[in-house]
């Protein structure tokens, strides 16, 4: 098989300006991730989900009437599929923090690369090299790491969701780059939106005519129905809404720009940006095990965007056969 990074200029990897967009969606993600708590205390997850998108929404039919951007996609299937796989992987991530350690959550979530490499290896037939599976090891090993012991921690059932939604989110992301390589980027974030949109309103809806006792502040985020908007939950909403926006399409670009296996790994960095951002607008500080764990990240970052030598192409060559 030949390899798409040598084919021609439409499928070409261009690794370092993945990674670069990867960054910015990483500290705009990070930051903006950070005041979630905030909207938590008082307003409920399916409020925030649709009146983020419905905000969202608004200002990306701005800025493409203003610059003539396309939202109307060439596949609607392809998108559709794309948005409603990246759509419940969130919401089996949000859902979980409801009975699960933030820790545990995530860590499955980052899982995965992990699934990018055996979908493209076992259903797409793609060649993968021995360095991009170390480089997967590593960086997962570093998210551990900066998770802490709580993210191996309650081998449950329950504990499953968090590895299913690191499953659909990489399903999403090789449908980026192999069904959706045509699309815009505004076409698939306006996809994004709407499809979590609906999911808040749907939310929404059954928990008007199905109430149930929220608990009180942040606990309550899963359960809390609709409640009247005050200026707090509009201003970090919006906050949300114009930085999801950007940083979502970083993100997209970034799957646009080279393989999953590849970006997939660049994405580990969203947790140490997260946790930069929680040092300086909360003074949260890390352990010497979680800064390990941080370089480990960086280390696999960088590993990834290697070219492939010459044991690791022979691998993939036996893995083949």
């Amino acid at each position: 098989m030949t390899d798409t990074s040598i084919t021609n200029g439409a499928t070409q990897n261009r690794t370092l300006a993945a990674a670069a967009a990867v960054l910015g969606y990483a500290m705009i993600i990070g930051f903006t991730d950070n005041y979630v708590r905030v909207i938590a205390e008082d307003f409920g997850l399916w409020q925030f989900h649709a009146t983020r998108s419905a905000m969202a929404l608004v200002l990306l039919a701005v800025l493409a009437f203003g610059l003539g951007m396309r939202l109307r996609p060439k596949s609607l299937g392809a998108v559709a599929f794309r948005s409603i796989t990246h759509g419940c992987a969130m919401l089996i991530y949000f859902g979980a923090l409801a009975f699960l350690p933030v820790a545990q959550v995530a860590a499955g979530l980052f899982t995965a690369p992990i699934f990018v490499l055996l979908i493209q290896r076992f259903t797409l037939g793609r060649q993968i090299g021995l360095l991009q599976v170390f480089a997967v090891a590593v960086g997962f090993l570093g998210v551990v790491l900066v998770l802490g012991p709580s993210a191996l921690a309650g081998a449950t059932l329950a504990a499953v969701l968090p590895v299913l939604s690191g499953a659909l989110y990489a399903v999403g992301n090789i449908a980026t780059r192999e069904m959706c390589a045509d699309e815009t980027a505004e076409t698939m974030l306006a996809g994004f939106f709407v499809v979590l949109g609906v999911f808040g309103l749907v939310g929404m809806a059954v928990l008007a005519f199905l109430p149930v006792v929220a608990a009180e502040g942040a606990d309550g985020f899963i359960l809390r129905g609709a409640a009247w908007p005050d200026a707090t939950f509009l201003w970090w909403t919006f906050v949300q809404a114009s930085g999801s926006l950007l940083g979502v399409g970083l993100i997209i670009k970034a799957y646009q720009l080279a393989e999953a296996s590849r970006v997939s790994v660049f994405e580990y960095v969203i947790l140490p940006c997260s946790a930069a951002w929680g040092w300086l607008l909360w003074n949260e500080t890390l352990t010497a095990t979680a800064i390990v764990g941080m370089a480990m990240i960086a280390l696999a970052g960088a590993l990834v965007s290697r070219q492939p030598s010459t044991a690791s192409r022979q691998w993939r060559r036996q893995s083949d056969t």
